[in-house]
């Protein structure tokens, strides 16, 4: 199954941000502003990492943001985020992180099946610093797509 749809909307290069809160926030904020989510998904995917700690910090300096399945979400997505500066999310191997992509999908099993065709994008470790120095988010499309 290809990867959900990354709207050039759905990228955000070079964020400034003070923690990883408001690197989700940015992450739920470019999903909403896409039209995938609600403003309720940007806030339980926050309260994901809460509750379950930095576990969404997959790979070295990239962070894959997402909640349950919900009615908030209204269609599946993607979002990716660079930080300027990147920031610790408490991954005590995978901090800090300077690429965050947001992820919405309708059922449990896109979930598992949108993390397996990113687990394959990512197989490639270069992929993660080729995206964080990205200039334009047709670059962020190009490498994701590739």
């Amino acid at each position: 199954m290809p990867l959900p749809a990354l709207p050039e909307r759905a990228i955000v290069i070079g964020a400034r941000v003070r923690d990883w809160r408001a690197a989700v926030t940015r992450a739920g904020d470019a999903l909403q502003r896409a039209g995938v989510t609600r403003a309720s998904y940007t806030q339980r995917m926050v309260r994901t990492v809460e509750d379950h700690g930095a576990y969404i910090v997959i790979a070295p300096g990239l962070a894959l943001a997402h909640a349950r399945p919900g009615r908030d979400v209204l269609t599946e997505g993607l979002s990716v985020v660079t930080l300027a500066e990147p920031v610790s999310f408490g991954h005590p191997y995978n901090d800090p992180v300077r690429v965050v992509l947001g992820l919405a999908v309708r059922s449990p099993e896109r979930h598992i099946s949108a993390v397996a065709e990113l687990a394959n994008v990512f197989n490639d470790e270069s992929v993660i610093a080729s995206i964080a120095a990205a200039e334009r988010p047709a670059d962020v499309r190009a490498l994701l797509r590739s």
